[in-house]
């Protein structure tokens, strides 16, 4: 390609409301353009990187023997009616109407439309498994879009989903998917890491995250370096930090806190260690239209888990057939009103009626002689002992973020947490969808059976933020090699003043070519820095600088983007030395 019959739109400054790298080095590098809040226009140079991206994804995913297919985006609503999704997706689906006042919605995800395709088409056993995919634009209306293209409202996904008759063939299938797309981010030349994860919106039963690693990700990580365990934090088991009860060595007692509203304060006022004291939090659940009050009791320095809390609440409610159970945290009033008028601050889980349910975290219940609220204002209890001084809780569960240092539940080592970005995610969503909306095949015997269902899915326009944040510098953009807008670039000084740089050049462009070589021909004429800054913020891999001056020895300047010094070749060793840097 030819700078001069190519668009390059860089720009010296970022917008100032980009906060990522990633964001600012794609704008600034002319790779998207913003139209609207997290609406982007795709620029010729961004297109090449994303079809890069997509053309690895579809590779793999051919190569597990996924079948293509393209779903319309606009899905009628009657769809979603059939799997209750409609009124609980919440306020990322954008709704629409046509001009019959017929309802519809930009599809944020897919499940529907191809469990309803496969129930029309599947009526054997021996028609199953089938993996269908496709590569297409999705639209999720983000309360706050930010970020560029890793928060965007609208954008490119690769999603699958296979269909079976037994659960075995779904494992099998899901075990394919993992190494696919480990598969596609090691050949994308990304670091990243597998994790559990929770199943969130999608449903389901497993689940597995992909994340880039970057100090900027939003998930949080906690993984083991001396095994292969690793799970996003909102799944992560925290194992006791503490293993076993001691007996208690102390009498229960009042303390006067007049002003100690927080765990924090009473340890300072009472010189012991923050690991000593117990937090009580209170959470409301509406369960068949009855209030049932909760309260929640965690050390001290740790946070509670609200995804845990959901599923450990669902087990005590009526809320069984799920994963999880809603909850939200309780009003001052409502404090109150259950804890005999004690206001948030003092409250605690000694003396407290039948109407409190009281679930303590693994730690907390293995805890002895420690300090919590008296459920009675500006008072705390010091000595507290389950067992002798209130009942055992009603349930014992992990309902806590796990900390670095916490032992890994593999047994091991220790946990470390780390950052990263999600760009896939698989689920084993097994008969959620199949059983809502009917999908049923014959089986051997001719009885009918619910499909067993798998869905996997990529973020591919999310891949080149992601990358750009792993694969950085102060100059620019150090994109891999597999998916650079261009492999090498082509830098001639004086190209329209010398007739020897210009014959060079051209007779190195049309030899690249030749070679297979993805290369850019910089025949615009301009000054050697601008060329430079250009590309090493485009972030193309390998760049050859012809000058009269080298020329004049038989040698050109050769600089890989990720190296500090540059170095001389010989004009006629240029192509071989490129292609075996490329591994052509």
């Amino acid at each position: 390609m030819r700078a001069s019959q190519f668009f390059i739109s860089t720009q010296k400054e970022a917008p100032i409301d980009a906060e990522l790298i990633s964001h600012k080095l794609m704008i600034r590098a002319g790779l998207i353009k913003k139209l609207g809040n997290g609406l982007y226009s795709w620029m010729p140079l961004g297109l090449r990187v994303l079809r890069k991206v997509e053309a690895i994804v579809r590779d793999e995913m051919d190569k597990a023997g996924a079948l293509e297919l393209l779903m319309p985006a606009v899905q009628p609503k009657e769809l979603w009616d059939e799997t209750g999704r409609w009124a609980v997706f919440g306020p990322q689906m954008l709704k629409i109407k046509d001009r019959h006042e017929r309802d519809y919605c930009f599809g944020p995800t897919h499940e529907e439309v191809i469990t309803d395709i496969v129930r029309r088409e599947i009526k054997s056993y021996k028609q199953l498994p089938l993996n269908f995919y496709q590569i297409q634009t999705k639209f999720r209306d983000e309360i706050r879009p930010r970020f560029g293209v890793m928060r965007a409202r609208e954008f490119l996904m690769k999603d699958a989903y296979s269909f079976h008759a037994s659960f075995d063939s779904l494992q099998q299938t899901y075990a394919q998917m993992h190494h696919s797309y480990c598969q596609v981010f090691t050949r994308l030349g990304l670091k990243f890491r597998a994790v559990k994860a929770d199943s969130g919106a999608i449903g389901g039963d497993g689940s597995q995250e992909f994340h880039v690693l970057a100090d900027s990700g939003e998930d949080a990580l906690a993984y083991c370096e001396n095994s292969d365990y690793a799970a996003n934090v909102e799944l992560a088991e925290a194992l006791p930090a503490i293993t076993s009860r001691a007996a208690a060595s102390e009498v229960m007692a009042d303390v006067e806190t007049p002003k100690q509203t927080t765990c924090e304060a009473v340890a300072e006022l009472l010189n012991i260690p923050l690991e000593r004291n117990v937090k009580a939090l209170a959470l409301i659940v509406t369960e068949n239209e009855k209030v049932r009050f909760f309260l929640l009791l965690l050390r001290a320095d740790h946070h509670l888990n609200e995804i845990k809390a959901g599923k450990a609440i669902a087990t005590l409610t009526n809320d069984l057939s799920k994963n999880s159970s809603d909850f939200r945290f309780a009003t001052g009033d409502e404090v109150r009103d259950n804890l005999n008028g004690c206001p948030p601050g003092f409250i605690g889980p000694v003396g407290v009626g039948a109407n409190v349910t009281v679930i303590a975290d693994r730690t907390v219940a293995n805890m002895s002689d420690f300090v919590c609220g008296a459920n009675k204002p500006k008072y705390h209890l010091r000595g507290v002992n389950f067992g002798r001084d209130l009942p055992e809780p009603a349930l014992v569960a992990d309902i806590r973020n796990v900390v670095e240092g916490d032992a890994s539940p593999d047994g091991k080592g220790a946990l470390k947490l780390c950052r990263g970005i999600e760009v896939g995610h698989i689920f084993q969503l097994r008969t959620k969808y199949a059983q809502a909306m009917h999908a049923t095949y014959l089986d051997e015997a001719g009885q009918s059976q619910i499909m067993e269902m798998g869905c996997y899915g990529i973020g591919v326009s999310r891949i080149m933020g992601a990358a750009i944040e792993q694969y950085s510098d102060e100059k620019g953009i150090i994109f891999p090699l597999s998916i650079a807008p261009f492999a090498l670039v082509i830098c001639p000084i004086g190209m329209d003043r010398s007739e020897l740089v210009k014959t060079t050049a051209e007779k190195l462009y049309a030899d690249c070519k030749k070679a297979g070589i993805d290369v850019l021909l910089d025949d615009r004429g301009e000054r050697p820095g601008v060329m430079f800054a250009e590309s090493d913020l485009i972030g193309i891999p390998h760049r050859i600088v012809i000058g009269e001056r080298g020329l004049a020895e038989g040698l050109v300047e050769y600089k890989a983007r990720h190296a500090v010094e540059a170095q001389n070749l010989l004009v006629n060793d240029v192509i071989n030395f490129i292609e075996q840097a490329l591994h052509v």
